[in-house]
């Protein structure tokens, strides 16, 4: 009897974690350019178009301090790689920058010609708690494998829902 009621425990454990998402979920560490760093010839607006970015996170950039420095500034500077003596502006080599607020941040590299040249980062902070964008609403279709595998996720869920609602009606 106690292991009918653990099954169905387990059961429903695990159809609670596959179909509720996330709520509270712990802060993120972004390394900016992942293992790439701060360089010059990288691509943060692709880089960062890949993240989600949430009040809790943290930016970490990563460089080398005798190349390099990070300088957050407003939109307008941003776009004209304008570095005002209102910026804040990093220079260890490590610089980690808390993402307290929502709304717009805007980063760039203040050494020579380093934010002509695209060595800057526009990024969106979601609130902590808000939802994930929207998935397509078209799902892949079902001959190609990503819509193999979402059929096999669907189908593992509701055989592990049915289970645990045989489990807990033997109860």
């Amino acid at each position: 009897m106690a292991s009918k009621q653990m099954l169905a425990a387990a059961a429903a454990a695990v159809a609670l974690a596959v179909l509720l998402p996330a709520r509270g979920a712990a802060a993120t560490e972004h390394m900016v350019g992942d293992g790439n760093g701060w360089i010059l010839g990288f691509d943060y607006a692709a880089w960062a178009a890949t993240k989600q970015f949430r009040v809790g996170d943290t930016l970490v950039f990563r460089y080398k301090s005798t190349n390099h420095t990070v300088v957050e500034v407003g939109g307008a500077d941003f776009k004209a790689c304008n570095k005002t003596a209102s910026a804040n502006e990093w220079s260890s080599g490590e610089d980690r920058v808390a993402l307290d607020k929502e709304g717009r941040r805007w980063f760039f590299c203040g050494v020579g010609d380093h934010c002509a040249k695209n060595m800057k980062l526009k990024i969106t902070v979601l609130a902590a708690g808000a939802p994930a964008p929207e998935a397509p609403a078209t799902p892949p279709p079902p001959s190609s494998p990503a819509g193999k595998a979402r059929a096999r996720v669907v189908h593992a869920v509701a055989a592990a829902v049915t289970a645990a609602a045989a489990a807990m009606l033997a109860l």
